[in-house]
């Protein structure tokens, strides 16, 4: 299959792929093992659902009913463009039997349109607005796996964990928040064999770009106090964007902003020097007074004290790499990974939330053992020398070029002075 993201390849016949696939699922329900040709995409979905402990024959349940279903729509940034999804999308569904659905990033249903007896029949599912649709909560699905992943998904027929929804075909696509890159939720196009072709899949995603748009013409001029942006993966300084200005950090301000948004409940005097010196004879005079310098900088009410804390929430790239991890997203992970946190710092605190989530990646692609991944992971500056991950790389992948660069690496780091990764 050239494109993995796709579900049936041109020419495949879709009756012999959905008796191919029901074997494969009852394989996996039974011994846990995914045989081909499963996609990588499904296979690493329905293992995440196993995992989140969904079962093959449950359903998904209808967390919001009535008012509480009209408040959150209402409130929800996806409803300024459900007249875009029905300009775009609504004659498409309604036409071919289809239903457009939308949902928010916890996988629920906000909107459930189209063909009325395709409605009614999606309804014996419960693909009903309110309902959750996620992929911890019903397994693999289009709109639940590609908030999950974090990129267009298509899910054709048995390819579903769930046995009540194997006779329907979806394709999906996650929308982001376009100032902040948030997912915001899905978009999803749900109905018969006939939408495993390219060009649903290619349709969501122009619809989910369309509405990303048409969210940052409407959306309103950043607010002046709600959110601060941290950048600090694969930098020295970090970058602080708030109310509309962009600071470049000193390397010890990175440190101390790094850990109080680790740390939002705050830090005492005693706790921060801890985690910022490694050297015991450092006072705390000197502390107060690089927090003094770092306030102004930052300007007034940012920065408070007893305990030391930043006043405004904080979205960092860190944050969104472990929420990525948490997710079983590692595509998604490593794609925002920019590299090691402030790799020249030797704050101890910084060097442990550095180490932890470099390790909890690498645990992540290994455990994958998708050799794409992992040749993005060996091939940048910070994985070069990651003997384990060329390991797993050779046994993924055991191509010559590859086999000589571990047997190179391994003569390498055997020579005095140098130690290997493990």
């Amino acid at each position: 299959m050239t494109d993995p993201w796709v579900a049936l390849e041109p020419g495949a016949d879709p009756a012999e792929r959905v008796r191919t696939l029901r074997r494969a699922h009852e394989t996996f329900t039974a011994a846990g093992t995914v045989p081909r040709p499963v996609r990588a995409v499904v296979a690493d979905s329905w293992r995440r659902s196993a995992r989140a402990g969904v079962g093959p024959d449950g359903t998904a349940d209808v967390e919001l009913t009535d008012g509480d279903l009209g408040a959150h729509r209402a409130e929800h940034p996806l409803a300024r463009v459900m007249p875009l999804f029905r300009e775009l999308m609504g004659t498409f569904a309604a036409d071919g039997e289809h239903l457009l659905a939308v949902c928010d990033a916890h996988g629920r249903l906000l909107w459930v349109e189209g063909h009325p007896a395709t409605r009614r029949q999606a309804g014996r599912m419960n693909f009903v607005p309110g309902a959750r649709w996620a992929e911890n909560a019903v397994g693999t699905n289009a709109p639940g796996t590609a908030v999950a992943v974090d990129r267009p998904v298509q899910v054709f027929a048995a390819e579903h964990f769930i046995r009540r929804v194997q006779p329907w075909t979806c394709a999906a696509a996650p929308v982001h928040d376009p100032r902040t890159g948030r997912v915001l939720g899905a978009v999803d196009i749900t109905g018969g064999d006939g939408l495993a072709h390219p060009h649903s899949l290619g349709f969501v995603q122009a619809v989910a770009r369309a509405a990303e748009s048409q969210l940052a013409l409407l959306a309103p001029e950043r607010p002046r106090s709600t959110m601060l942006e941290l950048s600090a993966l694969g930098r020295d300084e970090a970058q602080l964007i708030f109310a509309g200005r962009t600071l470049r950090l000193s390397p010890r301000h990175s440190e101390i902003v790094v850990l109080l948004a680790h740390h939002p409940e705050g830090l005492t005097g005693d706790e921060l020097l801890c985690a910022l010196y490694e050297d015991e004879s450092v006072t705390p005079v000197t502390l107060r007074a690089e927090l003094a310098r770092l306030r102004g900088v930052l300007g007034p009410g940012l920065l408070a004290s007893r305990p030391y804390r930043l006043t405004a929430a904080v979205e960092s790239d860190v944050t969104a790499v472990e929420r990525r991890l948490t997710a079983g997203a590692v595509t998604a992970a490593l794609s925002a990974y920019a590299g090691p946190l402030l790799p020249a710092s030797r704050a101890p605190a910084v060097v442990r939330l550095r180490r932890r989530l470099a390790d909890a990646l690498r645990a992540a692609l290994i455990a994958r053992s998708d050799p794409d991944l992992l040749a993005d992971w060996v091939y940048t500056p910070w994985g070069e020398d990651d003997l384990v991950v060329w390991r797993a790389l050779a046994a993924a992948r055991p191509t010559a070029a590859i086999r000589a660069r571990l047997c190179a690496l391994e003569s390498e780091l055997r020579a005095p002075g140098h130690w290997p990764r493990v």
